[in-house]
């Protein structure tokens, strides 16, 4: 019996400087196949090589991936300034349509650190372009030196909303989560849900209000550990039975009602 299909959204790099690539990470792969138990195609997040009706035609649902460019301040009204870091239009042309689309059909996503932050633009929401900059906000960036271990370590806690999808998802109000960004949400998107925050204010997991399928998204990056890890297994799998739910024809509606 074969699998539903997950895209996996890539991002583009130049590998040793001078060879373009298009990656997705293998820990996403993984996640997507051991544990929403769904078929991972990385997909080149480029307009000159795919565009959104195909790629509604071709997946089931999507994996909105981290990564190090950012979301081009152009596309929420505000000019590029150098704290803005790197960008990659291309996965701008695609991934913000892509999500708007998906959203009004109810197919499934699930938006990891840059995704959570294209859903937000998506909806017409705003980014801070570096968050340790603000007053009485802490510092989110990955490490920059250690291990994978160390840079994926838990570092804060989550407090979720009482009764929200996130708390019914995990049955606690608080998790620990790791941590690797710089940006986050500045004004929050039209019907976007904020059912989570760090300690220091920062919005931490979001949905879509009343969309008919699943659009959880989450600022940390759930896909390190995410067979173990007693905060990714749960969203991998329930992003996984909305995947299959939609390949079948069914609705997963009831996931996104707020208590």
């Amino acid at each position: 019996m074969s699998r539903p299909v997950v895209g996996i959204i890539g991002n583009s790099y130049l590998m040793n400087d001078n060879y373009p690539t298009h990656a997705g990470g293998t820990m996403n792969s993984d996640a997507v196949a051991n544990v929403s138990g769904c078929l991972p195609l990385l997909i080149p997040a480029d307009p000159r090589y795919v565009s959104v009706e195909e790629l509604l035609d071709a997946c089931d649902g999507f994996l909105l991936t981290g990564g190090r460019p950012n979301v081009h301040p152009e596309e929420y009204g505000e000019p590029p300034t150098e704290a803005h870091g790197d960008f990659d239009r291309a996965r701008d042309a695609v991934t913000l349509p892509l999500v708007r689309a998906c959203v009004e059909r109810g197919q499934p996503f699930f938006g990891i650190c840059r995704g959570f932050q294209e859903v937000n633009v998506a909806m017409g929401g705003t980014l801070y372009p570096e968050i340790r900059d603000l007053p009485g906000r802490q510092n989110h960036r990955m490490p920059p030196d250690g291990t994978l271990e160390e840079k994926f370590a838990l570092r804060h806690v989550v407090t979720l909303n009482e009764g929200g999808v996130f708390h019914r998802l995990f049955g606690a109000r608080e998790v620990m989560t790791n941590t690797l960004h710089g940006q986050g949400i500045k004004a929050v998107g039209q019907n976007v849900v904020i059912d989570g925050h760090a300690p220091d204010g920062t919005p931490e997991a979001i949905y879509v209000k009343d969309a008919p399928g699943f659009t959880l998204s989450v600022q940390w990056h759930p896909e390190w550990d995410a067979a173990n890890d007693p905060v990714s297994r749960p969203l991998f799998e329930a992003f996984g039975a909305a995947v299959k739910a939609w390949s079948a024809g069914s609705s997963t509606r009831f996931l996104q009602q707020t208590a």
